[in-house]
């Protein structure tokens, strides 16, 4: 499900900002309504474009290429459901594995195979996820800088993006992957719908407005 906003014509930069549809027997899924929400907004003179990816490996990369030749955004922020997390999460790193530990919703489950064979062992996210970090805790919002995107679809499609983003074609354009807690009615821990949506909004706006990154302390013991 792609966004008809014509962007495109009207040469507003965009800001592509991806949900998943629900998996695992859900019946919503809170990165989808949160990304649909932020469609069309403006920020920092950018235009939202929001897009629903499919929580099928392969398609979901098949479906992200074609929204990345369309719109030529200038930010890509993919969003992700991260059940059992408190905080948005603001994942550094993509590794370059497929291990499901359930089927996807096309029933497929690759065991230890590569989401790019011969890629790369891992790409870091190119947002600047300190200074994204910092002007989420100076909101209120609950965040966090993540050392694991997973090996389900979520990190597929984290690691497809940022190897599609290596390519000379894409020189200079940002991307990476946030997590959302579970919406209450899912269970807990949880966040409300319209704070991730606002964090979001402020996370993409620092994006936005940010060149090098900040040095701040957001590391994990374990």
């Amino acid at each position: 499900m792609v966004s008809r906003s014509r962007v495109g014509v009207d040469r507003i930069p965009v800001v592509l900002v991806t949900g998943f549809d629900p998996f695992g027997g859900a019946g919503i899924n809170p990165s989808w309504l949160a990304a649909q929400t932020l469609d069309g907004q403006r920020i920092a003179g950018h235009q939202v474009v929001a897009a629903q990816l499919p929580t099928e490996f392969d398609q979901a990369l098949a479906v992200l290429g074609q929204l990345l030749t369309t719109h030529r955004p200038q930010l890509v922020l993919c969003t992700g459901q991260a059940g059992g997390r408190a905080a948005l999460s603001l994942e550094r790193v993509a590794i370059n594995v497929n291990d499901a530990r359930i089927p996807d919703n096309a029933r497929a489950q690759p065991i230890d195979t590569p989401v790019v064979a011969g890629g790369p062992a891992a790409y870091f996210s190119s947002l600047p996820i300190k200074a994204m970090l910092a002007a989420l805790e100076a909101t209120g919002i609950r965040a966090e800088v993540s050392q694991t995107a997973g090996t389900f679809v979520c990190n597929h499609v984290f690691y497809g993006l940022m190897h599609r983003l290596a390519e000379p074609q894409f020189a200079g354009v940002r991307g990476g992957l946030v997590h959302v807690p579970w919406l209450p009615e899912q269970g807990q821990p949880s966040m409300a719908l319209d704070q991730i949506v606002a964090g979001l909004e402020v996370a993409i706006r620092s994006a936005l407005t940010t060149g090098a990154d900040i040095r701040k302390q957001a590391g994990a013991l374990n």
